[in-house]
């Protein structure tokens, strides 16, 4: 007497482990580069939170600093003309990038010639290039 035997098939475990490598591959795509995206969140929280204190420099002075004043305004009050009226420190030390650099503030901005422009020089760490992030 033959007993039939129950199980898979070799074929439909290959099916069922192509399925399942198609679908790891469809999530890693998505994700992407996530110490990238990290990285460019981090930015964006930064360049909002630095915009935020400079708005309010602004609303209380009529200005932003200037380029030369730079954002140590924020940290320390200007030395240099034009001295704001009603000064308070805003930060304790400006923070840095990702990559550990300065974020570079421009006022007038070249970008945004009515205000400021704010932006990260990214991973080459040199402004004026395709991967500066601006955080927006």
């Amino acid at each position: 007497m033959k007993t039939k035997q129950q199980g898979f098939t070799l074929l439909e475990i290959m099916i069922v482990v192509s399925i399942i490598v198609i679908l790891l591959g469809l999530a890693i795509s998505k994700i992407g580069n996530p110490t990238g995206f990290a990285k460019q969140t981090a930015v964006r929280a930064d360049v909002q939170a630095i915009g935020t204190q400079l708005q309010l420099y602004e609303s209380m002075n009529g200005f932003y600093p200037t380029t030369e004043q730079g954002l140590q305004a924020l940290v320390t009050q200007p030395q240099n003309d034009p001295r704001p009226a009603r000064w308070y420190q805003l930060f304790k030390q400006i923070p840095k990038d990702p990559w550990g650099n300065d974020y570079i503030y421009r006022c007038p901005g070249t970008k945004h010639p009515d205000s400021y422009d704010l932006l990260s020089a990214g991973p080459d760490r040199k402004s004026d290039t395709a991967d500066d992030d601006w955080g927006e």
